[in-house]
């Protein structure tokens, strides 16, 4: 293949990857600068950088890497900028489809924030153009004070994405190999001991990339994300194939990286996540931010309460004629209520002598106020969005 016609992964460009199951993992995993060539080997170690050292070989059946000027910058300078990253005015189309309608928001240096929103809202789109894979068609984006483009040069932006039916790891070489070749494309890695710890990955190193699980599989792809000791972090549901356990180490492990200034932003469907892992929830809804804050704020913003307790026999139609009801749920001797007015309620429920034990109150979830939010695409009134 002629250097003509080389397939570029560059993020910036929007180049779908190509070729092995290696170069897909670099294009998701949006390294920007990288020509795949076809060839045979490239020498990787689990050190620091040195061609003393060069590591062992790793045969990559059909490409080989060339690793351009930007990819290896030297450490990007350094910006007064608050904000990580900015979206002012944002408008993308596909078409005549409008995915992303002047949105506006940012994210401080140093914040987790936690993107939601239901399928279609354009959490996607966001991700692609804040990692300069699309262009927008109006507005700006802003990437640690530069455009996308630059700050993913300059490796210091990492990427987890979602990678289709496969793992998006490298097939064919151990944990060890794949992190260690990852590292080499960067000037200015992590360590490599650092990173094993904070991916939680050292039983894993000596596996191979297609013997691990599906949890596994997403630990060392935080992993090598996270190689380059990037400054900012994108999380596209980063605990799909976790289980409790696995989710509750994968959030312990961003909690302490998120700890040491990193500013992180992360897609998720487990909404429980956001509201314990993130400082700020953006809610998106037909391109547009339908809701910005803690969630705690969020959850406020919903009237509801739930009361929950215990009866012998739950008879579903008297609860729901209790004032301010709105919902009734029954699960065996349990019973929920749904109530705009929780202590009219609760009066209501004494003076009509209905036994009851266990009593429950509590306030809307982060699920309620999602479900609030996106049903009609409403907005939250100003003093709560602000």
């Amino acid at each position: 293949m002629s250097r003509s016609k080389v397939p570029r992964l560059a993020s910036v460009c929007g180049a779908r990857p190509t070729g092995s199951g290696f170069t897909q993992y670099l294009g998701a995993l949006g390294l920007s600068a990288l020509r795949v060539r076809s060839g045979a080997t490239y020498h990787c170690g689990h050190g620091a950088r040195s061609e003393n050292h060069p590591g062992p070989d790793i045969p990559l059946p059909t490409a080989q890497l060339a690793v351009s000027d930007h990819a290896v910058a030297a450490g990007a300078p350094a910006h007064d900028a608050e904000a990580a990253l900015r979206f002012k005015g944002v408008v993308r189309r596909y078409g005549k489809h409008l995915a992303l309608d002047h949105l506006d928001f940012s994210v401080a240096r140093g914040e987790t924030l936690a993107l939601l929103g239901p399928n279609g809202a354009g959490k996607s789109t966001t991700m692609s153009l804040l990692l300069g894979l699309l262009r927008p068609n109006e507005g700006t984006v802003e990437v640690l004070g530069t455009t996308p483009h630059n700050a993913v040069a300059q490796g210091r932006v990492g990427a987890m994405l979602q990678t289709g039916s496969g793992s998006g790891l490298p097939p064919g070489v151990k944990v060890s190999e794949a992190l260690a070749l990852v590292r080499r494309l960067y000037r200015r890695p992590a360590d490599f001991d650092t990173t094993v710890e904070r991916a939680g990955i050292g039983a894993l190193l000596c596996r191979q990339t297609n013997r691990l699980s599906g949890g596994e599989a997403q630990r060392v792809r935080f992993a090598l994300a996270i190689a380059g000791d990037p400054e900012l972090v994108f999380l596209d549901e980063p605990t799909v194939a976790m289980d409790v356990d696995g989710r509750r180490t994968f959030w312990k492990m961003m909690r302490q990286f998120g700890a040491e200034g990193r500013t992180i932003v992360f897609a998720t469907h487990h909404l429980e996540e956001a509201d314990q892992i993130a400082d700020r929830v953006v809610v998106i809804n037909h391109g547009q931010v339908v809701a910005d804050g803690p969630g705690a704020t969020l959850k406020a913003a919903v009237a509801a309460r739930h009361l929950r307790f215990v009866v012998p026999e739950p008879d579903p139609a008297r609860y729901d004629r209790l004032e301010g009801v709105t919902d009734v749920e029954v699960r065996g001797t349990g019973v929920t209520l749904v109530s705009l007015d929780a202590d009219a309620t609760l009066r209501d429920l004494v003076r009509s002598n209905l036994a009851f034990s266990d009593l429950e109150v509590t306030g809307a979830c982060l699920e309620d106020a999602f479900v609030a939010l996106t049903a009609c695409g409403r907005k939250l009134p100003p003093e709560v969005d602000a």
